[in-house]
Order: C-alpha cells, then sequence, then structure tokens
C-alpha cells in the first residue's frame, strides 16, 4: 500500500498507479497545541507500506516519522520510505564548532522504522551513508528533458556550477542534441551567491540551466541575467527539486525566464514532470530481509 504525506499526494497517488498497488488515504491532523497527528486508519498490516513523504518543512519530517511509526505499529511487512526531496540534506557536515550535522540526525530518526529508504537527487549522495538501513539513490534529472519544447535553437545547457554538469549533460542526452557548460559560483553566504559566466557562446541559442534545488532563485536569476546580456534567445530554467521559497519566482520572472519547470518531487504549480517511474523501478528493485 502507498501512504502519502500530506506535501507529497500527488507523486503518491502516480507511484500507486505505476506499482498497480492501492493508495491509503492518511490523515493529517492538528491539536490545538499546534502539535501533528498523521494516521493511516485503514491499513491493516501483513503487506508493505511505501510512505512516501517529501521533507520540505519541520512539521513534515514529524508527519513522516509518525506515518512510519503507524504503519510499522500496524504490522507492515515491510516499511519502505520514500523521500522524494530530503530537507536538511544540504546540512551535511558541521558548520563550525559544535553544530550537528543535522543530515545525519534526520537520516538516524528515519531509520529507527524504515527497513528501506529510496532517496530522489538528494543535494549530496553522501547523505545516504548516514542512513542505518539499506538506501537506494534515484536520478531522475534525465526527466527534465521533458516538458521541453521540441523546437530548441542550438541548445546549450548550463548548470550553475562544476559540481552540476553531470546533472545539466544528463538533461542534454535525454533531450539529445545540444553543448554543455557550467558557470563558476561563489556561495557567501545562504543567501549571497556570486557566478561569473561561462566560457560557451550563448548568443542566438535556447539556453535551459539545469540544477537540482531552486531555493531562493538567487543563482538561476544571476545566471538568466548573465545570458540575457550574451545575447540569448529563450532561457529555460529546469530542476528536480522546485522548492521557490520565498520571492523565488518573482526573481526568476523578473529575469526573464522563458519558462521555470521542475518534477513533482515537491508540488508546485511548475510540477511539469513526475518522477514516480524512476521511484517505482528503485522501490521494486530489492527486497531486504533479515
Amino acid at each position: 500500500m502507498i501512504v502519502p504525506g500530506a506535501a507529497s499526494q500527488g507523486l503518491a497517488a502516480a507511484l500507486a498507479e505505476e506499482l498497480g498497488e492501492p493508495l491509503s488515504a492518511a490523515t493529517y491532523d492538528r491539536f490545538p497545541d499546534g502539535e501533528t497527528l498523521a494516521a493511516v486508519p485503514e491499513f491493516e498490516g501483513g503487506e508493505r507500506a511505501v510512505v512516501v513523504a517529501t521533507t520540505d518543512s519541520n512539521d513534515a519530517w514529524v508527519e513522516l516519522l509518525q506515518l512510519q511509526d503507524a504503519v510499522r505499529e500496524a504490522g507492515a511487512s515491510e516499511v519502505v520510505t520514500v523521500l522524494p526531496y530530503m530537507g536538511y540534506a544540504r546540512q551535511d557536515e558541521a558548520f563550525e564548532d559544535g553544530h550537528p550535522v543535522s543530515a545525519r540526525a534526520m537520516a538516524r530518526a528515519v531509520s529507527a522504522t524504515a527497513d528501506r529508504i529510496v532517496l530522489v537527487n538528494p543535494h549530496e549522495e553522501k547523505v545516504a551513508d548516514f542512513f542505518d538501513a539499506h538506501v537506494t539513490v534515484v536520478d531522475a534529472a534525465s526527466c527534465l528533458a521533458d516538458p521541453l519544447p521540441d523546437d530548441l535553437e542550438d541548445p546549450l545547457f548550463l548548470s550553475p556550477d562544476a559540481g552540476a554538469i553531470e546533472l545539466a549533460s544528463a538533461v542534454r542526452d535525454a533531450y539529445g542534441r545540444g553543448e554543455t557548460d557550467y558557470f563558476e559560483k561563489v556561495r557567501h553566504s545562504g543567501t549571497d551567491v556570486e557566478i561569473t559566466p561561462s566560457d560557451a557562446d550563448a548568443a542566438n541559442r535556447d539556453v535551459v540551466i539545469a540544477d537540482d534545488i531552486i531555493a531562493t532563485g538567487s543563482t538561476m536569476s544571476q545566471a538568466i541575467g548573465h545570458l540575457d546580456e550574451g545575447g540569448a534567445n529563450r532561457v529555460f530554467a529546469a530542476c528536480v527539486h522546485a522548492l521557490l521559497v520565498r520571492n523565488a519566482r518573482t526573481k526568476l520572472e523578473r529575469a526573464g525566464v522563458e519558462r521555470v519547470f521542475g518534477t513533482d518531487t515537491v508540488e508546485r504549480d511548475v510540477s511539469a514532470v513526475s518522477v514516480a517511474p524512476f521511484v517505482a523501478a528503485a522501490v521494486d528493485s530489492v527486497e531486504v530481509t533479515e
């Protein structure tokens, strides 16, 4: 049975269809003191439970732990937890003395009641090592080629930094043609990022900037501005995880983006393609037994 978190109901439904499994009517409530309560009243146990919950807020993390505990308590034969987007994954090390490794703390908490974990394009793959359960990392970047127009003119696929060039290459390969390059990025703080243009000539070309996450939109909007100055035609912003926090969407629109699109790992109005086929393959690829 597929058990959705409140923020992943669309993806959970798509996954249920892919796997041919029933979709649970999970419930979500909040007590007067602010505490949350997520429950799975119709889960009777004796079968595999696949909990699908993006963790883009602290409430979502608590909800996930409650859903896992609920199906475990009900007698699930196996608990598979799908983290379409793993919050705290960028806190993969202690920034200063006395700081926690937050990604590790969250991973340990999830591992307590999960047999297997499926991660979709974590910001750093090394976070998979923080889990005590078996982890499958899914790369869904290639699906970002699907929403692109078929008529891109001399397409150029760019990543915001060297670390994401493989993601841009995956989108280019799935699209079937084009060149790849990347910007140079220097991060001064969580919101202050400076980028310099790539060497690739963007003049009179359609450009796709591909990244794993668009959070505040600062990096992406700077990149779009550089491309506009360089004479690019249309500029598309593509990402796996479209967080789009604060005024990110406004930044991108003001910079002149043609279109912003992402997947349904974080369900937004720009979620143009589903990662469900990739997740379904990962869920059914490994069976873990004691």
